[in-house]
């Protein structure tokens, strides 16, 4: 064995396993990366500060590959061969320092001692890397054990798909993914984490690689983010709700006294392929999938060309009857306690009843859902006040505007519960998008498969149209025949 020296570059991959996925409730479809310093760099012995007023430094036992050889656009059989040594690391990051820069990680990943590697390094040639174990230790105590046995993407297909565009340089390392268990180490906690292969002649180990968490004392300067945490962070880094101390099982108290859904990451890669595909596009993949009635039919942007994309929040209203609303109208009702409860992203769904004839939404409650950052309104009845919400910037459907208040029509009932709003059904954690066209209503689970799809034939139909351009008929190029289909591959496989 031998040990490891500074690298020239440290690369990290999102998921791989599936004890993990299964916490983050979505399925990478493709490796998915981000850089570490080789500054973050640490040995086993070394201390990592916890930054001042921040409360979220997160272990992530993983296994380290160490690149021995220099590759360019290897095969996944190639990659592996590749691999010079085996070592273990732990992947620090703080979730308080995720908001300004989720999408690069620089800030919560790449401090100084956020990367620990070692102690010692396995030869790889006397390995099967489908037989590495990995398990981290916090005070004594086991908090992660699993193996490479089921990976979602090899460590040879990590290397070959790298290669692709970066060329790997020997003494590069690259962080696997860590497993399910991964969760918060506070001043004082000794995190240890080992790799080995406990099948292999001899058992080979890296031997436990030790870091101690200390308290930083320098806060952060007014000319940069400070920290910000959230009950998605808190749950996201602890691992679970119960563990970060979130209240009522799968769910959060917010003001108000409203229990809302335990919140789900929209990543930016999600929001990035949601974002490029029309509603046409996503409804389309849903009907593939079995779900045509995914639209909120009716409603349309209050400004016309735009985006929107968040996560469901709900909104009840039943049909006006004297003796209701006077029980549930006044006072801090379900309406005002839904939009004073919405959170950054969310977007607030209401039903009612498809009757346009009572505002459901004015601009005062349209900018309080500005002001808490949420990412829409979509009502399947009417605006009011439908100029000044246009003007607050929300984006907002509605089916109609009217100048009456709720009262008129609608009594305010319930804060999220499942709803029909436009003729669909709508689950609080949905992931709702709309745009000119109208709102499409995406199912939780199929988020990550609708969006791939969508962004896939976005891709698809821009290449169509440019052939249509250039003069090619219909027939057979929309859809795709077999032979066009075969020339269309042929053109991602030069584009790769």
């Amino acid at each position: 064995m031998s040990r490891i020296e500074r690298p020239g570059k440290i690369i990290a991959l999102h998921l791989n396993y599936p004890s993990r996925i299964a916490q983050r409730g979505r399925t990478p479809a493709y490796p998915s990366f981000f850089l570490k310093p080789p500054s973050s760099m640490a040995a086993s012995g070394d201390v990592i500060e916890r930054p001042a007023g921040t409360e979220l430094l997160a272990y992530e036992g993983e296994v380290a590959l160490i690149v021995g050889t220099r590759v360019r656009r290897v095969t996944p059989e190639e990659g592996w061969a590749s691999i010079s040594g085996i070592t273990a690391a732990n992947d620090w990051g703080v979730y308080d320092l995720r908001l300004v820069d989720k999408g690069s990680n620089l800030r919560n990943k790449g401090g100084d001692g956020f990367t620990p590697l070692g102690p010692e390094v396995i030869p790889a040639a006397s390995v099967d890397p489908t037989a590495l174990r990995v398990r981290t230790w916090v005070n004594g105590v086991l908090k992660q054990d699993d193996t490479t046995a089921d990976l979602v993407f090899p460590f040879g297909t990590l290397v070959a798909d790298l290669s692709q565009l970066i060329t790997l340089e020997p003494g590069d390392v690259i962080l696997t993914g860590t497993p399910a268990g991964s969760s918060v180490a506070v001043p004082g906690d000794v995190v240890e984490v080992e790799v080995d292969a406990p099948t292999a002649p001899g058992a080979p180990s890296t031997g436990r690689l030790v870091t101690r968490v200390v308290e930083g004392t320098t806060p952060f300067a007014e000319y940069g983010a400070k920290p910000h945490v959230d009950d998605l962070q808190r749950i996201e880094a602890w691992g679970d709700a119960e563990t970060a101390g979130v209240t009522v099982p799968g769910n959060v108290t917010v003001p108000g006294n409203v229990t809302v859904p335990a919140p789900f990451a929209l990543t930016d890669e999600l929001r990035d392929k949601l974002s490029s595909a029309a509603v046409a596009t996503i409804s389309a993949q849903l009907r593939k999938l079995g779900y045509p009635h995914s639209s909120i039919d009716g409603v349309h942007p209050l400004v016309p060309g735009t985006k929107m994309i968040g996560i469901a929040r709900t909104l009840r209203f039943v049909a006006h009857r004297p003796d209701l609303f006077e029980s549930h109208g006044g006072g801090f009702n379900a309406q005002k306690q839904a939009f004073d409860s919405l959170a950054e992203g969310e977007v607030l769904v209401i039903e009612a009843r498809g009757d346009a004839t009572a505002g459901t939404v004015g601009d005062v409650l349209a900018l309080r859902a500005k002001t808490l950052g949420a990412a829409g309104i979509v009502t399947d009845g009417a605006a009011r006040d439908s100029a000044a919400v246009a003007a607050i910037g929300i984006p907002t459907f509605a089916q109609a505007a009217h100048p009456s208040v709720l009262g008129r029509r609608h009594v305010p009932w319930e804060v999220d519960a499942t709803i029909t709003c436009g003729g669909a059904a709508v689950v609080p954690g949905d992931v709702v998008v709309g745009d000119d066209d109208g709102v499409v209503v995406i199912p939780r689970r199929l988020v990550e498969q609708v969006a791939t799809g969508a962004a896939d034939q976005e891709a698809e139909d821009a290449w169509v149209a440019a052939r249509v351009a250039e003069g090619h008929p219909v027939d057979g190029l929309f859809p795709l025949d077999a032979e066009w289909r075969r020339r269309y591959q042929a053109w991602r496989a030069e584009q790769a």
